[in-house]
Protein backbone atom coordinates (compact mmCIF):
# COMPACT_ATOMS: atom_id res chain seq x y z
CA UNK A 1 0.00 0.00 0.00
CA UNK A 2 2.84 2.01 0.72
CA UNK A 3 4.52 1.81 -3.05
CA UNK A 4 0.98 2.99 -4.06
CA UNK A 5 1.35 7.10 -2.03
CA UNK A 6 5.31 6.58 -2.85
CA UNK A 7 4.07 6.93 -6.91
CA UNK A 8 1.65 9.61 -6.70
CA UNK A 9 4.40 11.89 -5.12
CA UNK A 10 6.63 11.24 -7.89
CA UNK A 11 4.65 12.44 -10.30
CA UNK A 12 3.09 15.32 -8.56
CA UNK A 13 6.99 16.16 -8.16
CA UNK A 14 7.54 15.63 -12.64
CA UNK A 15 4.15 17.80 -12.66
CA UNK A 16 4.62 20.75 -10.74
CA UNK A 17 8.81 21.18 -9.90
CA UNK A 18 9.54 22.29 -13.54
CA UNK A 19 6.83 25.25 -13.05
CA UNK A 20 8.19 26.24 -9.65
CA UNK A 21 11.67 26.00 -10.95
CA UNK A 22 10.99 28.30 -13.29
CA UNK A 23 8.87 30.73 -11.59
CA UNK A 24 11.71 30.84 -8.77
CA UNK A 25 14.64 31.41 -11.46
CA UNK A 26 12.39 34.26 -12.93
CA UNK A 27 12.34 35.73 -9.59
CA UNK A 28 16.13 35.42 -8.59
CA UNK A 29 17.20 36.75 -12.22
CA UNK A 30 14.95 39.46 -11.77
CA UNK A 31 15.99 40.02 -8.04
CA UNK A 32 19.81 40.30 -9.10
CA UNK A 33 19.11 42.15 -12.51
CA UNK A 34 15.85 44.29 -12.71
CA UNK A 35 16.38 44.70 -16.17
CA UNK A 36 15.62 41.11 -16.95
CA UNK A 37 11.67 41.88 -16.09
CA UNK A 38 11.27 44.89 -18.64
CA UNK A 39 8.95 44.03 -20.82
CA UNK A 40 11.84 44.07 -24.16
CA UNK A 41 14.22 42.04 -22.33
CA UNK A 42 11.40 39.89 -22.01
CA UNK A 43 10.34 39.76 -25.48
CA UNK A 44 14.05 39.10 -26.62
CA UNK A 45 14.06 35.67 -24.08
CA UNK A 46 10.93 34.59 -25.54
CA UNK A 47 12.40 35.27 -29.19
CA UNK A 48 15.36 33.28 -28.19
CA UNK A 49 13.60 30.34 -26.37
CA UNK A 50 11.07 29.87 -29.74
CA UNK A 51 13.98 28.03 -31.29
CA UNK A 52 15.16 25.84 -28.38
CA UNK A 53 11.66 24.98 -28.41
CA UNK A 54 11.42 23.90 -31.53
CA UNK A 55 14.20 21.91 -31.27
CA UNK A 56 13.23 20.37 -27.99
CA UNK A 57 9.70 19.99 -29.32
CA UNK A 58 10.73 17.00 -32.06
CA UNK A 59 12.80 14.71 -29.59
CA UNK A 60 10.04 15.17 -26.86
CA UNK A 61 7.87 12.56 -29.50
CA UNK A 62 11.38 10.68 -29.91
CA UNK A 63 12.30 10.92 -25.56
CA UNK A 64 8.22 9.83 -25.08
CA UNK A 65 8.81 6.65 -27.03
CA UNK A 66 12.13 5.85 -24.23
CA UNK A 67 14.10 6.66 -27.77
CA UNK A 68 16.96 9.59 -28.32
CA UNK A 69 17.96 11.97 -31.32
CA UNK A 70 21.58 12.56 -31.34
CA UNK A 71 21.29 14.28 -34.78
CA UNK A 72 19.17 17.76 -34.07
CA UNK A 73 21.99 20.00 -34.14
CA UNK A 74 23.42 18.77 -37.34
CA UNK A 75 20.20 18.97 -39.10
CA UNK A 76 19.27 22.28 -38.05
CA UNK A 77 22.57 23.60 -39.23
CA UNK A 78 22.27 21.63 -42.47
CA UNK A 79 18.64 23.17 -42.76
CA UNK A 80 20.66 26.25 -42.51
CA UNK A 81 23.10 25.18 -45.60
CA UNK A 82 20.17 24.98 -47.20
CA UNK A 83 17.97 28.09 -47.19
CA UNK A 84 21.29 29.87 -47.59
CA UNK A 85 22.28 28.24 -51.25
CA UNK A 86 18.50 27.84 -52.73
CA UNK A 87 16.24 31.01 -51.19
CA UNK A 88 17.93 33.24 -53.97
CA UNK A 89 16.54 30.78 -56.84
CA UNK A 90 13.64 28.86 -55.13
CA UNK A 91 12.49 31.75 -52.96
CA UNK A 92 10.29 30.84 -50.14
CA UNK A 93 10.27 27.05 -51.68
CA UNK A 94 13.68 26.63 -50.05
CA UNK A 95 12.69 26.94 -46.68
CA UNK A 96 9.99 24.13 -47.80
CA UNK A 97 13.06 22.35 -49.16
CA UNK A 98 14.38 22.36 -46.12
CA UNK A 99 11.95 20.92 -44.01
CA UNK A 100 11.27 18.59 -46.61
CA UNK A 101 15.05 17.18 -46.47
CA UNK A 102 14.69 17.39 -42.43
CA UNK A 103 11.72 14.87 -42.87
CA UNK A 104 13.53 12.63 -44.96
CA UNK A 105 16.26 12.36 -42.85
CA UNK A 106 13.95 11.40 -39.73
CA UNK A 107 12.88 8.94 -42.28
CA UNK A 108 15.76 7.19 -42.88
CA UNK A 109 17.35 7.31 -39.68
CA UNK A 110 13.53 5.36 -37.66
CA UNK A 111 13.87 2.86 -40.48
CA UNK A 112 17.30 2.27 -39.49
CA UNK A 113 16.29 2.21 -36.01
CA UNK A 114 12.92 -0.06 -36.47
CA UNK A 115 14.29 -2.43 -39.64
CA UNK A 116 17.75 -2.76 -38.76
CA UNK A 117 17.13 -2.92 -35.15
CA UNK A 118 20.09 -0.40 -34.12
CA UNK A 119 19.28 1.31 -31.49
CA UNK A 120 18.59 4.93 -31.45
CA UNK A 121 21.32 6.06 -30.30
CA UNK A 122 23.13 4.82 -33.04
CA UNK A 123 21.34 5.44 -35.74
CA UNK A 124 20.39 8.93 -34.95
CA UNK A 125 24.25 9.72 -34.19
CA UNK A 126 25.08 8.38 -37.73
CA UNK A 127 22.80 9.99 -39.51
CA UNK A 128 24.02 13.26 -37.55
CA UNK A 129 27.35 12.52 -39.21
CA UNK A 130 26.12 12.58 -42.49
CA UNK A 131 24.17 15.85 -42.22
CA UNK A 132 27.22 17.45 -40.61
CA UNK A 133 29.32 16.14 -43.91
CA UNK A 134 26.91 16.57 -46.27
CA UNK A 135 26.47 20.82 -44.70
CA UNK A 136 30.28 20.45 -45.18
CA UNK A 137 30.46 19.82 -48.79
CA UNK A 138 27.45 21.65 -49.84
CA UNK A 139 28.68 24.83 -48.10
CA UNK A 140 32.50 24.72 -49.30
CA UNK A 141 33.17 24.81 -45.00
CA UNK A 142 32.18 28.10 -44.62
CA UNK A 143 29.48 30.55 -43.33
CA UNK A 144 27.33 31.89 -46.03
CA UNK A 145 26.01 35.06 -45.91
CA UNK A 146 22.84 36.29 -46.88
CA UNK A 147 22.05 39.29 -49.12
CA UNK A 148 19.55 41.69 -48.86
CA UNK A 149 17.66 39.93 -51.57
CA UNK A 150 17.53 36.91 -49.96
CA UNK A 151 16.39 38.41 -46.54
CA UNK A 152 13.31 39.85 -48.08
CA UNK A 153 12.36 36.32 -48.12
CA UNK A 154 12.75 36.11 -44.39
CA UNK A 155 10.45 39.13 -42.66
CA UNK A 156 8.40 36.11 -41.50
CA UNK A 157 10.58 35.25 -39.24
CA UNK A 158 12.47 38.64 -38.52
CA UNK A 159 9.46 41.04 -38.95
CA UNK A 160 7.14 41.73 -36.10
CA UNK A 161 3.34 41.87 -35.87
CA UNK A 162 1.66 44.29 -33.41
CA UNK A 163 5.13 44.56 -31.46
CA UNK A 164 5.20 40.94 -30.82
CA UNK A 165 8.23 39.04 -33.11
CA UNK A 166 7.26 36.34 -35.86
CA UNK A 167 9.64 34.16 -34.23
CA UNK A 168 7.08 33.73 -31.16
CA UNK A 169 4.04 33.61 -33.19
CA UNK A 170 6.09 30.68 -35.57
CA UNK A 171 6.82 29.03 -31.83
CA UNK A 172 3.04 29.19 -30.49
CA UNK A 173 1.99 27.52 -33.91
CA UNK A 174 4.57 25.08 -33.45
CA UNK A 175 3.16 24.52 -29.83
CA UNK A 176 -0.60 24.51 -30.85
CA UNK A 177 0.27 21.77 -33.65
CA UNK A 178 2.50 19.18 -31.34
CA UNK A 179 0.32 19.30 -28.55
CA UNK A 180 -2.64 18.42 -31.02
CA UNK A 181 -0.57 15.58 -32.23
CA UNK A 182 0.55 14.75 -28.75
CA UNK A 183 -2.84 15.01 -26.68
CA UNK A 184 -5.48 14.57 -29.53
CA UNK A 185 -4.52 11.47 -31.89
CA UNK A 186 -3.72 8.47 -31.84
CA UNK A 187 -0.34 9.13 -32.69
CA UNK A 188 0.14 10.66 -29.22
CA UNK A 189 -1.85 8.39 -27.33
CA UNK A 190 0.19 5.36 -28.93
CA UNK A 191 3.55 6.85 -28.21
CA UNK A 192 2.76 7.41 -24.82
CA UNK A 193 1.89 3.38 -24.37
CA UNK A 194 4.95 2.57 -26.25
CA UNK A 195 6.84 4.62 -23.98
CA UNK A 196 5.33 2.93 -20.58
CA UNK A 197 5.55 -0.36 -22.26
CA UNK A 198 6.51 -1.52 -25.48
CA UNK A 199 5.69 -5.18 -25.24
CA UNK A 200 2.26 -4.54 -24.06
CA UNK A 201 1.73 -1.69 -26.89
CA UNK A 202 2.39 -4.57 -29.49
CA UNK A 203 -0.07 -7.02 -27.57
CA UNK A 204 -2.72 -4.41 -27.57
CA UNK A 205 -2.25 -4.38 -31.68
CA UNK A 206 -0.76 -0.71 -31.88
CA UNK A 207 2.04 -0.84 -34.89
CA UNK A 208 5.30 0.53 -32.70
CA UNK A 209 7.40 0.62 -35.75
CA UNK A 210 4.99 3.10 -37.71
CA UNK A 211 4.76 5.19 -34.77
CA UNK A 212 8.33 5.06 -34.08
CA UNK A 213 8.99 6.06 -37.49
CA UNK A 214 6.92 8.98 -37.33
CA UNK A 215 8.40 10.45 -34.63
CA UNK A 216 11.97 10.43 -35.92
CA UNK A 217 10.63 12.19 -38.69
CA UNK A 218 8.85 14.66 -36.81
CA UNK A 219 11.77 15.07 -34.90
CA UNK A 220 14.00 15.76 -37.72
CA UNK A 221 11.41 18.02 -39.07
CA UNK A 222 11.17 20.56 -36.34
CA UNK A 223 15.11 20.09 -36.45
CA UNK A 224 15.12 21.43 -40.48
CA UNK A 225 12.49 24.27 -39.01
CA UNK A 226 14.73 25.66 -36.21
CA UNK A 227 17.25 25.65 -38.72
CA UNK A 228 15.43 27.71 -41.12
CA UNK A 229 14.28 29.88 -38.12
CA UNK A 230 18.23 30.25 -37.23
CA UNK A 231 19.27 31.21 -40.74
CA UNK A 232 16.70 33.85 -40.69
CA UNK A 233 17.94 35.38 -37.53
CA UNK A 234 21.34 35.25 -38.54
CA UNK A 235 21.08 36.02 -41.73
CA UNK A 236 23.45 33.32 -42.60
CA UNK A 237 23.97 29.31 -43.18
CA UNK A 238 26.65 27.72 -41.61
CA UNK A 239 27.37 23.93 -40.87
CA UNK A 240 28.06 24.72 -37.33
CA UNK A 241 25.21 27.23 -36.73
CA UNK A 242 23.60 24.88 -34.30
CA UNK A 243 26.82 23.03 -32.72
CA UNK A 244 26.01 24.14 -29.43
CA UNK A 245 22.14 23.66 -29.49
CA UNK A 246 22.01 19.65 -28.77
CA UNK A 247 22.78 19.38 -25.13
CA UNK A 248 20.33 22.43 -24.12
CA UNK A 249 17.17 20.62 -26.16
CA UNK A 250 17.31 17.39 -24.75
CA UNK A 251 17.80 19.15 -21.25
CA UNK A 252 14.95 21.21 -22.19
CA UNK A 253 12.94 18.27 -22.62
CA UNK A 254 13.76 16.35 -19.66
CA UNK A 255 14.02 19.07 -17.64
CA UNK A 256 10.46 19.98 -18.05
CA UNK A 257 9.75 16.40 -16.70
CA UNK A 258 9.14 14.06 -19.53
CA UNK A 259 10.78 11.12 -18.43
CA UNK A 260 14.19 9.97 -20.59
CA UNK A 261 12.34 6.26 -20.36
CA UNK A 262 9.46 7.68 -22.10
CA UNK A 263 5.75 7.32 -21.44
CA UNK A 264 5.29 10.70 -19.20
CA UNK A 265 5.30 14.25 -21.02
CA UNK A 266 4.09 16.56 -22.77
CA UNK A 267 4.92 19.47 -24.76
CA UNK A 268 3.57 22.07 -22.10
CA UNK A 269 6.52 20.55 -20.16
CA UNK A 270 9.10 20.91 -22.80
CA UNK A 271 8.08 24.57 -23.34
CA UNK A 272 8.55 24.89 -19.35
CA UNK A 273 11.59 23.15 -19.72
CA UNK A 274 12.87 25.27 -22.63
CA UNK A 275 12.15 28.55 -21.04
CA UNK A 276 13.95 27.19 -17.46
CA UNK A 277 16.87 26.76 -19.92
CA UNK A 278 17.19 30.44 -21.49
CA UNK A 279 16.62 31.66 -17.83
CA UNK A 280 19.62 30.23 -17.10
CA UNK A 281 21.33 30.95 -19.80
CA UNK A 282 20.62 34.93 -19.35
CA UNK A 283 21.05 34.31 -16.03
CA UNK A 284 24.79 33.09 -16.59
CA UNK A 285 25.10 35.99 -19.33
CA UNK A 286 24.22 38.58 -17.25
CA UNK A 287 26.58 36.94 -14.44
CA UNK A 288 29.31 37.24 -16.62
CA UNK A 289 29.99 33.43 -17.04
CA UNK A 290 31.79 32.36 -20.32
CA UNK A 291 29.58 31.23 -23.26
CA UNK A 292 31.58 27.56 -23.66
CA UNK A 293 30.98 27.40 -20.22
CA UNK A 294 27.96 27.11 -20.07
CA UNK A 295 27.72 23.72 -21.58
CA UNK A 296 28.80 22.36 -18.07
CA UNK A 297 25.64 23.97 -15.82
CA UNK A 298 23.44 22.58 -18.58
CA UNK A 299 25.43 18.81 -18.18
CA UNK A 300 25.15 19.11 -14.38
CA UNK A 301 21.35 19.98 -14.64
CA UNK A 302 20.57 17.12 -16.77
CA UNK A 303 21.86 14.71 -14.71
CA UNK A 304 20.45 15.93 -12.19
CA UNK A 305 16.40 16.44 -14.00
CA UNK A 306 17.07 12.55 -15.23
CA UNK A 307 17.85 11.21 -11.52
CA UNK A 308 14.54 12.89 -10.74
CA UNK A 309 12.66 11.82 -13.47
CA UNK A 310 13.84 8.56 -14.65
CA UNK A 311 11.56 5.11 -14.18
CA UNK A 312 14.21 3.46 -12.53
CA UNK A 313 11.43 0.14 -13.11
CA UNK A 314 11.92 0.07 -16.39
CA UNK A 315 15.92 -0.17 -16.61
CA UNK A 316 16.67 -2.97 -13.94
CA UNK A 317 20.17 -2.88 -15.24
CA UNK A 318 21.99 0.39 -15.62
CA UNK A 319 24.51 0.19 -18.28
Amino acid sequence: MKALPDRMNVDALRQWLPLVTLVILVTVVGIMQPVFLQPSTLLQLASDTAVLFILATGVTFVIMLGGIDLSLQSMASFASVIVALTVARLGYASFVLAVGIGILAGLMSGLAHVKLKIPSFIATLAMGGVLFSAALVTSKERSITLGDAERSYQTWITGNLFGIPNVIIVGLIVLAVAHTLQAHTRFGRYSAAIGAGEPAAYASGVKVDRQKVFAYMLSAGFAALAGVILAGRLSSGSPTLAAEMLLPSIAAVVVGGTAITGGVGSIWRTLVGSLIISVVRIGMTFLGVNIFAQNIVFGVVLVIAVAITIDRSKIPVVK
